[in-house]
């Protein structure tokens, strides 16, 4: 009798165990998260920032808890699409990432990434309201700076990497900030899966983008022989991550010098803004500890202002001129991502285990 009644309670412990295990859900996996960097006010209904087209047009009506972060940063639709917006800037990105990957109700390790937002443009490459798929992010931190007015007379600027002697030569230590002989290694230029960019290229190249008659009209303070002058178009080029603000002719030769320099000739310096590089350490780090795949991350950015002034213009008078080109940017970012989003959902079956890739 007594056997009998320890095999009972020993097999309804077991059907009890059983049912709670069941009844723990999977980790979700999301398909493609789309990282954005601020929002104006409300993420839908109000004036977008560069979350908000996103919000509305993928429809990420449902708002997502995260353990462990107390405000709504996390959105998605039922189609496995998912929103992450960093309410207090770059430095917020690897304590939100963070929380999201050590969130047991999340997997990470099939997601596609898309960091999008507006940049100052380069408009020796394109124009405001053009959009760029990065191949490279550039780190534009951590240099030497002397004063332009004291520098020496063959030297284009003060700007020049810690470890040289001066601009635009790398460190005579090969490995200061990393291996120069390798650029997949460098520190300085973050490497992106290029066969992916270029596949995300590829989809969004033909997209019809919006224009404005307010930066139509100022684009005609360009050089027709500028591609400033042009109407918003899609690239591919590199981002140039530098925290300080900075703005004007001298810089812009900086940065598209910079770019060159630490991609060995390889990258063309098109959009700059003060968090891709903050950015992407975040996402090496994660990468490192294994919770995501690095060859799964795109970044697409959109130029809301030119990152120097066009001829007649004054310095001071260009400097954080955003207003009218932000909605733009915000508009034609989301547009060149969506074919990228829908592809990837549409054939999840494939791209789950198969990261695409174009030559």
């Amino acid at each position: 009798m007594k056997t009998r009644f320890l095999l009972s309670c020993l097999a309804s412990i077991a059907c009890v165990v059983g049912l709670g295990a069941s009844a723990v859900a999977a980790p979700v996996a999301p398909r493609v998260i789309i990282v954005a960097g601020w929002e104006n006010g409300a993420d839908t209904g109000d004036a977008p920032g560069e979350y908000q087209d996103w919000v509305e047009r993928e429809h990420l009506t449902r708002q997502i808890p995260v353990r462990g972060v107390k405000e709504p940063i996390l959105r998605a639709n039922d189609s496995g699409v998912y929103g992450l917006v960093l309410r207090s800037g770059p430095a917020e990105l690897m304590a939100l990432a963070l929380a999201l990957a050590l969130d047991p109700a999340f997997d990470l390790k099939k997601t596609y990434w898309i960091f999008t937002g507006i940049s100052g443009v380069n408009p020796n490459v394109a124009s405001v309201g053009s959009v760029a798929w990065a191949r490279w992010v550039v780190d534009g931190d951590a240099l030497r700076e002397l004063d332009d007015r004291s520098i020496p007379k063959d030297w284009p600027y003060g700007l020049y990497a810690i470890g040289a002697d001066r601009p635009n030569t790398l460190p005579k230590d090969p490995n200061h900030y990393g291996s120069v002989t390798d650029v997949a290694q460098l520190t300085k230029a973050y490497p992106l899966n290029q066969g992916l960019a270029r596949w995300a290229f590829g989809l969004s190249r033909n997209v019809t983008l919006a224009d404005d008659p307010e930066i139509a009209r100022r684009r005609a303070a360009w050089p027709a022989s500028l591609p400033a002058s042009k109407p918003p178009m899609i690239l591919m080029g590199e981002t140039l991550g530098a925290l300080r603000y900075w703005h004007g002719e001298a810089r812009n030769k900086w940065a598209q010098d910079w770019v060159r320099l630490w991609t060995k000739d390889q990258g063309v310096f098109v959009m700059t803004n003060e968090e891709s590089q903050t950015n992407q350490k975040a996402m090496r780090l994660l990468a490192k500890w294994g919770y995501i795949d690095p060859d799964r991350v795109m970044v697409l950015r959109s130029g809301s202002n030119p990152s120097m002034p066009p001829p007649g213009v004054s310095l001071t008078q260009s400097m954080g001129d955003e207003g009218p080109g932000q909605d733009l940017a915000f508009d034609n970012n989301e547009r060149a991502g969506a074919p990228v989003v829908a592809e990837l959902v549409r054939h999840w079956d494939h791209y789950r285990d198969h990261v695409p890739s174009a030559p």
